[in-house]
């Protein structure tokens, strides 16, 4: 097992290396120049409307909707504890390539919700179906089918290898037993499994049944829930991080600083711990991708299902959830972190970090800032287990033609795996998944440059016929 484990890690490194990395990055820089930073000037246009539904739109749900399903899978665990994993690896300075990465990302964003759109097909019972493997089979051609299935495989085992499930689930059980129960004194034995906090136990009960209850629904009802829960998780996180910033004002300016400066020379930063501008550009880039998933194509998928008419609009939309997501929310936990020092004590790793922060820079108790975070963590967790049950279903119903009994199944497999998912640990899960998630990527990001042209065209149109009011 140790040898397994030493192999996919290996692995793991290789895929989500510098190679990825540069592909992902490259295509949004291209997209940026080709359409003249569209991410930076048409960014007002796309918050106005992302809260505004296009009227006699075509689709299953509202365009605010279909970017609430997208931010439900996007905004997780990552926003809380891939930052902190980031900036104790990588200094201080990784939180300013992260937010590079996410700027060139927002470009990237846009064309997959563009392509989404305008390739995407209408079922037998009314379902509006698109994504990466729409656009590379419809956009590139039949002869491409075979890249299209093999993002789809990869999708499959995203959301139920590890991704969507295991950690999600292990993350909100984890989350509650900290709180409830840190020295592990109400434990319970469960037979051949072994001993568990009974927390842990009640977390994965409660957990499936209402993942089970949302997505029994399909996509309307697990758009409603989204709708509900991600603005509200949302601005609930972001209004504890200004509370944070805002009593610790002082120490802003210092913060940007130590940002900048180790972006560019994190020794100075660091004292020799992070030794090169590389490993703070390297685990910020990453880090970014992971939390924000611009390129990765997942996004595109829950943006076929908006009312909408007009690719162009929907991308906008599509656009601004890596705005949220990266630029907005990863950013709160990186000041909030480098502000008050909690990357710099030693011992702490993962969410400890940003539990450090929260208790020692919000102005509340320390067991109200926790609880403060561990709801923000179980919310994050909650949804994204949601939106990629939906995302792996659509790559499944590809697959198999759209079988009614496949996809069934697979749905009652899905909520098993989040009911066991606390009590399955092993590393070697967790890798198989993060190393199928990069490689949906590399699928994706072949679309995104041959199919390059067919954005800057439809941008091109659709602001053309806007200038002259026929839209």
């Amino acid at each position: 097992m140790e040898t397994l484990t030493a192999v996919l890690e290996r692995i793991d490194s290789l895929v989500w290396g510098i190679p990825l990395m540069v592909l992902i990055l490259a295509g949004g820089i291209l997209l940026t120049a080709r359409m003249k930073v569209l991410q930076l000037r048409k960014l007002p246009l796309a918050l106005k409307w992302m809260i505004k539904n296009e009227e006699d739109g075509e689709g299953e749900v509202t365009s605010f909707g279909a970017l609430c399903t997208a931010l439900s899978a996007t905004i997780g665990t990552g926003n809380i504890v891939g930052v902190a994993t980031a900036v104790c690896a990588g200094g201080p300075g990784a939180l300013f390539w992260m937010i590079v990465a996410a700027f060139f990302g927002m470009a990237t964003k846009y064309a997959e919700g563009l392509l989404a759109i305008k390739y995407r097909i209408v079922d037998e019972n009314g379902h509006s179906l698109g994504g990466p493997f729409y656009y590379i089979e419809r956009g590139m051609g039949k002869q491409w089918k075979w890249l299209a299935k093999l993002f789809a495989i990869f999708g499959v085992l995203v959301g139920l290898l590890g991704i969507g499930t295991i950690t999600q689930v292990n993350g909100i059980a984890n989350a509650v037993r900290g709180f409830f129960d840190p020295d592990n004194t109400h434990m319970v034995s469960i037979p051949y499994i072994g001993d568990y906090s009974v927390f842990v136990v009640g977390a994965s009960i409660v957990v499936a049944i209402f993942v089970a209850l949302v997505l029994i629904g399909g996509i309307k009802r697990i758009s409603s829930v989204a709708q509900v829960i991600v603005p509200f998780m949302a601005i609930a996180y972001v209004a504890f991080c200004l509370i944070l910033i805002t009593c610790n004002i002082r120490s802003v300016p210092g913060a940007f600083v130590t940002i900048v400066q180790g972006a560019f020379n994190p020794r100075a930063v660091t004292g020799g711990v992070v030794g090169t501008m590389f490993v703070a550009m390297q685990k910020g880039v990453s880090r970014g991708i992971f939390s924000n998933e611009a390129g990765l194509g997942s996004a595109p998928i829950a943006a076929a299902a908006a009312q909408t008419k007009e690719p162009v609009r929907q991308g906008l939309v599509s656009m601004t959830g890596t705005f949220i997501d990266t630029i907005v929310i990863c950013t709160m936990t990186g000041l909030a972190i480098v502000m008050t020092g909690a990357w710099q004590v030693e011992g702490l790793e993962g969410v400890q970090v940003t539990n450090y922060a929260f208790a020692n820079g919000l102005p509340f108790p320390e067991q109200i800032s926790s609880g403060v975070l561990m709801l923000c963590l179980a919310f994050f967790a909650f949804t994204t287990i949601l939106g990629w049950d939906y995302y792996s279903e659509r790559c499944l119903e590809y697959l198999v033609g759209g079988q009614t009994k496949a996809i069934t199944i697979y749905r009652w497999v899905y909520i098993f795996v989040v009911f066991i998912g606390p009590y399955l640990t092993v590393s070697a899960v967790w890798t198989i998944a993060d190393i199928v998630n990069g490689l949906m990527a590399i699928p994706n990001m072949i679309a995104i440059f041959a199919l390059n042209g067919v954005v800057v065209k439809e941008t091109k149109d659709f602001f053309t016929r806007m200038k002259q009011g026929h839209l």
